[in-house]
């Protein structure tokens, strides 16, 4: 059953629901580089947002999917691994390529102990699997034809393995906790990235999918812009073209003449990690006054 819509579909009040829980500084960190400001405290499950046209939830990403669906929720953000296990009938907007700690995607892996004789996965034969994406984890043994015993673990899933099930299927960022409980790696499930995504009958409303696909521009030009910072500097022209040669940008660096004609103001965007070996080059071929300055948002 359809939830009862809290607002008439020709208002333009959007409930958004932002994932609680490992995602949640990631997240409100995106949308403050993106140019909104979410306040909360630790127990509050309504934070407040600078933009009167959104009313901000903090919900488990498990469910957000399902609750952009029925209607609870008119948006959010969520995993693609969330929207799969759900079966959740929702529209996409956009991927996001941001995770808790590093721009990589999360991996569903399929991990047993470090001395377990399963080698690969039809090896699970008859096994028993420990998991909270049952669905998911059922889906990827049909496709591979094995028949094997799914239950769904409440948390702490790394350690029941091999006391209490064969196996595990448990999502990871960096690998560092199944390493850490002696378990190896048999096969990667799913790669998921956070969704940005709506009901389909937002969607259909002109209003706000003019509104979603603004928010969709901003939050990807914050991901555009991270690990990227600008850098300007005054250079002689005498050796403009050889500092050029070894100056990244986007596209071309910005030249802009300066009141001294024989020297000119030099701009361009580039990987944070190079500035520490470029700057000290640039120094030494005549560039002055070299700023290094952060960036919020690149929008291509």
């Amino acid at each position: 059953m359809d939830r009862v819509e809290a607002f008439p579909m020709n208002v333009l009040k959007l409930r958004f629901g932002l994932p609680k829980g490992s995602l949640e500084e990631a997240t409100i960190d995106l949308f403050a580089k993106a140019g909104y400001v979410v306040a909360r405290n630790s127990r509050d499950y309504r934070p407040a947002i600078d933009d009167e046209e959104l009313e901000v939830r903090l919900v488990r990403p498990q469910e957000i999917a399902r609750y952009v669906e029925q209607g609870f929720l008119d948006c959010g953000i969520t995993g693609r691994d969330w929207i799969l296990e759900n079966h959740a009938d929702v529209h996409v907007i956009c991927e996001l390529r941001y995770n808790k700690t590093t721009s990589a995607p999360v991996k569903w892996v399929l991990a047993v102990h470090e001395n377990s004789p399963i080698q690969k996965p039809t090896d699970l034969q008859g096994k028993w699997i420990a998991t909270e994406a049952v669905n998911m984890v059922k889906q990827y043994l049909k496709r591979i034809g094995v028949e094997a015993h799914v239950e769904f673990s409440w948390g702490a899933t790394e350690v029941k393995v091999p006391e209490l099930v064969d196996a595990i299927v448990d999502i990871t960022e960096t690998g560092s906790s199944l390493r850490a409980n002696h378990l190896r790696i048999v096969d990667t499930i799913l790669e998921s990235y956070p969704q940005f995504i709506c009901s389909h009958a937002v969607w259909e409303n002109k209003e706000k999918r003019k509104k979603l696909t603004s928010m969709a521009l901003l939050l990807q030009s914050a991901l555009n812009a991270r690990n990227k910072v600008g850098l300007k500097m005054n250079v002689p022209k005498e050796n403009l073209n050889a500092i050029l040669k070894i100056l990244p940008a986007l596209r071309n660096p910005t030249v802009s003449p300066l009141a001294d004609c024989q020297w000119v103001a030099v701009e361009t965007i580039l990987d944070e990690s190079s500035v520490r070996e470029l700057a000290p080059r640039l120094k030494e071929m005549g560039a002055e006054g070299i700023i290094e300055y952060s960036l919020n948002k690149i929008i291509y």
